[in-house]
């Protein structure tokens, strides 16, 4: 079994790639900005996710899975569906969960889990 794990910490990996799949722990934006905005806080975090991918080997056009973690899912919800549709390339429909969790940062608006074949 040939698992690599990436961005390690003492409890966890951040990336680990198995067999044809990368798996990526929950991502929020690398800087929080202080106005709280989810288009900004959602773009931060896919695009670090994108870059996460491409360093493991894989893309977007390969996405597994997604889950959403929003602070306020009521609120929140139909915005980051449109950013969500915005940011997939047409065609690519991974399945999805979106859930509310709150987060011990109050600033965190928005994190993600993903899975993507290699």
């Amino acid at each position: 079994m040939n698992i690599q794990p990436l961005y390690t910490k003492v409890l966890m990996s951040q990336v680990l790639v198995h067999q044809n799949a990368v798996y990526l722990a929950g991502r929020f934006a690398d800087a929080i900005p202080a106005e709280n905005d989810l288009d900004i806080q959602a773009g931060n975090t896919l695009a670090a996710i994108e870059q996460v991918l491409a360093e493991a080997g894989s893309d977007k056009t390969r996405l597994l899975s997604a889950t959403i973690y929003l602070k306020d899912i009521q609120a929140d919800v139909e915005q980051m569906d449109r950013i969500w549709g915005q940011w997939l390339p047409e065609g690519v429909v991974p399945v999805r969960a979106a859930l509310e969790a709150e987060r011990v940062q109050p600033d965190v608006l928005v994190e993600i889990a993903m899975v993507a074949a290699l």
